[in-house]
């Protein structure tokens, strides 16, 4: 049963959004996005454990923002951004909705703005 008014939902959007909470796998998307790294590359900056780095990878990788490769002994990870293109695109849905209550807070401060520059003059 389809709710009306409700979009329809990315399969993987919980996931990815999910994913993104979390700082540590922020940090190593941005990694990413500059080239594929190895699992001791994306630990080299953190305080944490290699098993904890790829702990985070499989969390990125179950949301498809990462995939990963076997290249000999090594498996190294890379971006896949299609997922967060989703998210955004979710998030994009509500620009307009964001427009506006800007535009709104803009309108307020104007009046406030106003009405001090009155008071003010009355004193």
């Amino acid at each position: 049963m389809e709710q009306i008014g409700y979009m329809k939902a990315q399969p993987n959007l919980d996931a990815v959004f999910s994913a993104l909470a979390d700082p540590t796998r922020r940090a190593i998307l941005s990694r990413l996005a500059a080239g594929q790294a190895s699992v001791n590359e994306l630990a080299a900056p953190f305080d944490i454990s290699q098993p904890a780095i790829s702990r985070h990878l499989k969390v990125l990788e179950k949301a498809g923002l990462v995939e990963r490769d076997v290249d000999e002994q090594r498996r190294p990870a890379r971006l896949n951004a299609d997922n967060m293109a989703a998210a955004v695109d979710w998030l994009a849905e509500f620009k307009a909705f964001w427009g506006k209550s800007f535009d709104q807070l803009d309108d307020l401060l104007v009046h406030l703005k106003q009405s001090q520059a009155k008071d003010a003059s009355h004193e």
